[in-house]
């Protein structure tokens, strides 16, 4: 089975024979390039064209990561699942206004759900029953601008109430900042979300898929978009919860931070150990219905091909939501 390569050291990352090979001043690495599925780069690494190319023959995506651990962009190879029909249908939903709204919804609709499931976990019965009444707010809105604002208002309740689902006092939630975050909680969703972002990304890759074309997220200047969007069902179940373990659990303390004056981020030991329980959590395994056992991986390579049938038309699209 192929794997999730994280490079956090510095060095140089190059091609020998048929593998990928990092080295520097204290060691050198190979990775067999047929277990490789992505890589995720946090050092300073240095490449060429030939590494580059090869890389591409096999498929394998890089990812960069800036100073503050924070995803900087990819290297994405050429489509090879590439569908022109498929990429044609998703641009006609974008641009019929009532097919794009009810896309949008959806996706907001599963990420409504699934905080209101994370409530019902911490016993806080009665906000995630206020969450799923919201849902009939839903068919009044009419517009993106307001189907972001009434998403951004009920996850500012969802966040509201971490402090009641974080036993730690070192973890104090007082409201959400991005760019950049203020606070260690801050900076451990932003960090979450980035690499779910880039997760997401990876799975279309291998969909007739075109990431290019969002439908809650604006398609504009932005290299990716439709990874947003589905990142919105899965942010709950995966990133927030793997925060709370972490924090709940003392994995992650205060000294895994460091400061610059507004800015927190996480250091090199902090995102190793954050990585390694998402990528956890991502092995993880639920039972799917007619399919059997699926990790949440797979669940979000599920969820492309979901979409993949709605444009098509076969059966509309319809967001997952966690049982428990």
């Amino acid at each position: 089975m192929k794997r999730v390569i994280y490079i956090f050291q510095n060095g140089t990352l190059r091609r020998k024979d048929n593998t990928i090979l990092l080295e520097n001043e204290s060691r050198k690495r190979s990775i067999p390039v047929k277990a490789v599925s992505d890589i995720h780069i946090f050092g300073e690494v240095n490449i060429n064209s030939k590494l580059l190319v090869f890389l591409s023959q096999n498929h394998i995506a890089l990812h960069f990561y800036n100073y503050y651990g924070y995803y900087s962009g990819s290297y994405y190879p050429r489509e090879y699942y590439n569908s022109g029909l498929i990429t044609l249908l998703q641009a006609e939903h974008y641009l019929h206004h009532e097919r794009r709204i009810a896309l949008a919804k959806s996706f907001v609709m599963g990420g409504v759900l699934n905080m209101a499931k994370n409530l019902r976990r911490y016993h806080l019965k009665d906000m995630a029953e206020h969450f799923n009444e919201s849902l009939g707010d839903l068919n009044k809105i009419d517009s993106i601008p307001e189907l972001m604002a009434y998403e951004g208002g009920l996850r500012e309740k969802y966040y509201a109430e971490w402090n009641n689902i974080i036993k730690n006092e070192d973890f104090i939630f007082d409201r959400r900042t991005r760019r950049p975050p203020h606070n260690p909680i801050n900076a451990l969703i932003s960090f979450g979300n980035s690499l779910l972002y880039v997760t997401v990304l990876s799975e279309i890759y291998r969909t007739h898929l075109d990431p290019r074309i969002g439908y809650l997220h604006e398609t504009n200047r932005r290299s990716f978009t439709l990874n947003l969007d589905i990142a919105e069902v899965f942010k709950p179940i995966i990133v927030d919860r793997v925060i709370f373990r972490l924090i709940n659990r003392q994995q992650i303390t205060e000294k895994h931070f460091d400061r610059e004056a507004n800015m927190s981020y996480l250091t090199p030991q902090g995102r190793k150990i954050f990585v390694k329980e998402y990528e956890k959590k991502l092995a993880e395994t639920i039972k799917y219905p007619n399919i059997g056992k699926v990790s949440y991986r797979r669940l979000i390579r599920i969820e492309c091909y979901k979409l993949y049938k709605h444009f098509l038309g076969e059966k509309p699209y319809s967001p997952y939501v966690i049982k428990d």
